[in-house]
């Protein structure tokens, strides 16, 4: 498959030997040339052979003497190349499925992309993989690669996935660990359906795989109320925390004794649904599940901690409001207590629990929360002319809450500036100080 360069990169290796927007690539080192993977493989050479058409006509350009991991610098339509991978799912738990209608269109679409998942750590099922995939995967060494596994019960698998391709999951998993390709893992736990005994053979079939097997967070299953017409589920209560944890614990305590790892992680939700204290950073290693929310809150309170004793006195008098979610706010009304005990009168920090009235009530977590949320339930309720908030909150790109209301409307219907940090103690409290 030939596919229409968009541009050439100026005093890149391309533009040096001549290669031009339109050309077409077709192969390099006569391998073709499908996908941004493909070319990320195949280009890390110092010398190749790189096949073109160019008007209609086909050419060979020879590069000799390129760095070994020097792109060519080439660009596409799209960042792919190809177009991205669709998941054919109907997940029980999926929360694209429990969205309202009218949001902006990028919230509704789900990817189920292996390239995705080696490139920016998206998570992939593997039902809609071909064994030409997989074996390409082998062959240009995606490792590691991210997997929504959920279950290893093949029957349980299918009816939670609601895909007939959904059974092969170990067999998929024992074939890339053949191969060496290093796996991460990821089980959304769902009541009463794949957590209790099958969440034991899960993660006993998952420590079967290690060292192939890195990592396994498991996250409690997110519910809105926008689930009309899905199956019905339930949200973990406290007791129901409390179990996983002890069930998890005790998994994990023989496999951590013998390799030094505990490879099975929970998130934050369930310690603090459960009532209980965070484990300590040595709990969680070297943090390999944080993008899950395993550890976050731990590296939260021990960088907000460091960042009190790297300012031991506040060299100005600030007064802030902060608005985060149901969850996270005990943690942070904790810490910023401590802050203001520490700095005394300098410092007034304010800080608001915001209900997802949104979602329905039950999703709790901070990045979830809504621009009409904090509107609705801080008008008329701020201390001062500051309203922290972490920059979860936004779209990757713009500054635009979940449900489309910007910064500027925001702070126009709330009457005050926002300032926006990232989930990170020390970020958090520097800012707050004016010492960033």
């Amino acid at each position: 498959m030939a596919v229409v360069i968009k541009d050439v990169q100026s005093g890149s290796v391309a533009c040096k030997y001549g290669i031009k927007a339109g050309d077409k690539l077709i192969s390099i080192n006569g391998e073709d040339i499908n996908d941004m993977l493909d070319l990320q493989f195949y280009q890390s050479n110092t010398d190749l052979t790189v096949r073109l058409e160019t008007a209609g006509s086909e050419k060979v350009v020879n590069i000799t003497g390129k760095d070994q991991y020097e792109p060519l610098g080439l660009e596409f339509e799209t960042y792919l190349i190809d177009k991205h991978h669709h998941c054919k799912n109907k997940c029980m738990f999926c929360f694209i499925d429990q969205l309202p209608k009218g949001l902006r269109d990028s919230l509704y679409f789900k990817d189920d992309d292996e390239r995705l998942s080696f490139l920016f750590g998206n998570y992939i099922t593997m039902t809609n993989l071909t064994q030409k995939e997989v074996d390409r995967i082998k062959k240009v060494r995606i490792s590691p690669i991210n997997i929504s596994v959920h279950t290893t019960n093949p029957q349980l698998r299918v009816k939670m996935m609601k895909n007939p391709n959904a059974t092969n999951v170990m067999q998929r998993m024992q074939e890339f660990a053949g191969a060496d390709i290093k796996m991460n893992c990821q089980i959304v736990l769902c009541k009463n359906v794949n957590d209790g005994e099958e969440l034991r053979r899960s993660i006993r079939d998952l420590q079967s795989l290690y060292p192939a097997v890195q990592s396994v967070s498991v996250v409690p299953i997110g519910l809105t109320r926008y689930r009309d017409g899905l199956e019905k589920a339930e949200s973990f209560n406290s007791e129901d925390c409390k179990k996983v944890i002890a069930l998890v614990a005790e998994e994990t305590e023989s496999f951590y004794a013998e390799h030094g790892t505990r490879l099975i992680y929970l998130s934050d939700e369930f310690y603090l649904n459960a009532g209980y204290e965070i484990p300590a950073a040595e709990y969680y290693e070297d943090f390999p599940q944080i993008e899950n929310g395993v550890g976050m809150v731990r590296t939260f309170m021990d960088n907000f901690a460091d960042d009190m004793d790297y300012h031991p006195t506040a060299n100005q008098a600030v007064a802030v409001d902060i608005a985060t979610g149901e969850s996270f706010y005990p943690v942070l009304k904790e810490m910023t207590d401590k802050a203001m005990e520490k700095y005394g009168d300098k410092v007034k920090i304010y800080v608001h629990k915001i209900k997802n009235q949104f979602f329905g009530g039950n999703v709790s977590v901070t990045g979830l929360l809504t621009g009409a949320d904090l509107v609705n339930q801080l008008k008329g309720k701020l201390k001062t002319d500051r309203l922290c908030l972490c920059d979860d909150v936004l779209s990757d790109n713009a500054d635009i809450f979940l449900d489309d209301m910007t910064v500027p409307q925001l702070e126009s219907q709330l009457g005050t500036k926002a300032e926006f940090y990232s989930c990170d103690g020390f970020d958090l409290l520097s800012g707050i100080l004016k010492e960033v």
